[in-house]
């Protein structure tokens, strides 16, 4: 007798073909669901995030990498700094020996207060001329009246003659000494002339300026600051904050004028030159924002900047062998452009970096109001430093000094250095116009 499961069992395979196609089925259809939500998910990134921003791992960090080069030639006696040194604007970095430099000092400083002691002498002949004019004068005015007088005495004898109460050789004798006093007043006269002409050719050496801005003085002045600031640049300063790098003086070493002798970085005004793809500039403006990151801190430190500005050309154009195209087998390179990117000084000091190294930079170009080339002029300048100005300073200090040690009087202040704006326009009527000087002959 057969059990009633047995006819039941051989039914339970027909079932499950039927349900595995079912669960394939719901499988692929998550699967299909799953990737049309991601689809559409990145799409929808892309269009709102990823399309508004391009970026480029061609990026790296530029600065002002500045050589120190000695304005005069001299051999060195101390290195002052090495690299890897932090200095500060106006620290010494090296020393020149100064010897020879001195010598000329000197000689330049003896030769002004000579230039001064003569000048000193041509006002003081304004003096001596003039007392000299008033003696020639009184000496004509004299001859002058001799002659008169010697005049009216011939005149007084010739009537007399006549009648025999003068004899011919004394009036003979009267005209001679009347000849004799026209002679001595022309001479008179010639003297005056000549002392007026030397007092007005003297004068015309001292009229209307001082002893201190003398020509001749001026000339050995300028010959003072010249040696004075020769023996100043003996002493190489830094022009401004930053890093030393790439030393390569030597002591004792014979350096010319101009030579490198050592590199200063400054690593508190460093910028990214970002090279994106011609393709990528389409919707790069000025101010842009950007987001950098660089590989020496990873992408746990991220960087800010905006876009200073864009390159005038491709890396190529401006490469030492650019390329050339007018070639049968020419290929297409996508070309770059150099953007420039500021960065944020205190995430700057927070994080120091270092000039040549990789950044990685995205920029949101989701506001593309700005320009792609600057329209006005810098205002500023680039980079400047005052380190120098105390030398020409003291260098009219050490000529003042001199000067007024030698009866010179005070100089005049030195002229303020010209703006970098542009000139103010001056009408021509102003150009022209005439400029009254004061005459001055007394020695100061």
């Amino acid at each position: 007798m057969s059990h009633p499961s047995a006819a039941a069992t051989p039914a339970a395979p027909a079932t499950q073909p039927t349900a595995r196609p079912a669960v394939r089925k719901k499988a692929l259809s998550a699967i299909a669901a799953v990737l049309l939500l991601g689809g559409a998910g990145y799409a929808a990134y892309w269009a709102l995030a990823l399309n508004q921003v391009e970026s480029t791992d061609n990026a790296y960090v530029q600065g002002n990498v500045v050589q120190i080069t000695p304005q005069v030639a001299g051999t060195v006696v101390a290195i002052l700094a090495d690299d890897t040194d932090v200095v500060k604007a106006g620290q010494p970095l090296l020393r020149l020996d100064p010897a020879d430099a001195r010598v000329a000092l000197d000689q330049a400083e003896a030769q002004l207060a000579q230039t001064v002691r003569e000048v000193r002498t041509l006002y003081a002949n304004n003096g001596t001329l003039a007392a000299q004019i008033k003696l020639r004068e009184a000496e004509l005015a004299r001859s002058q009246s001799e002659l008169q007088r010697l005049q009216d005495d011939v005149k007084r004898r010739q009537p007399l003659l006549a009648s025999g109460a003068v004899g011919q050789e004394e009036l003979d004798h009267a005209n001679a000494q009347v000849a004799s006093a026209r002679s001595a007043q022309l001479a008179a006269q010639s003297a005056l002339g000549a002392a007026r002409e030397a007092l007005a050719s003297n004068q015309s050496l001292t009229d209307g300026i001082a002893v201190a801005q003398h020509p001749n003085v001026q000339r050995a002045a300028a010959r003072v600051r010249e040696t004075y600031l020769a023996v100043q640049r003996a002493t190489l300063p830094a022009p401004l904050d930053g890093v030393v790098a790439r030393r390569s003086v030597q002591i004792g070493q014979r350096v010319p004028a101009g030579a490198p002798l050592m590199t200063l970085v400054a690593l508190d005004q460093l910028w990214v030159d970002a090279n994106f793809k011609e393709g990528q500039l389409r919707q790069l403006r000025i101010g842009q924002p950007a987001t950098l990151t660089a590989d020496v801190y990873g992408h746990k430190v991220a960087f800010h900047g905006r876009i200073a500005g864009l390159g005038a050309g491709t890396g190529a154009a401006f490469a030492l062998l650019p390329a050339q195209n007018a070639t049968g087998n020419w290929i297409k390179v996508v070309q770059r452009v150099p953007v420039r990117i500021t960065l944020d000084p205190k995430e700057l000091a927070a994080h120091p970096l270092r000039v040549g190294l990789s950044m990685e930079v995205a920029v949101d170009v989701a506001d593309t109001s700005g320009k792609t080339l600057a329209e006005a002029p810098r205002q500023q300048p680039v980079a400047q430093t005052a380190v120098f100005d105390a030398l020409s300073q003291a260098a009219d200090a050490e000529v003042a000094r001199v000067v007024l040690a030698n009866g010179g009087g005070r100089l005049a202040p030195a002229p303020a250095a010209p703006s970098v704006l542009p000139p103010a326009v001056v009408s021509p009527a102003a150009a022209v116009a005439p400029v009254k000087v004061a005459t001055a002959t007394k020695v100061r």
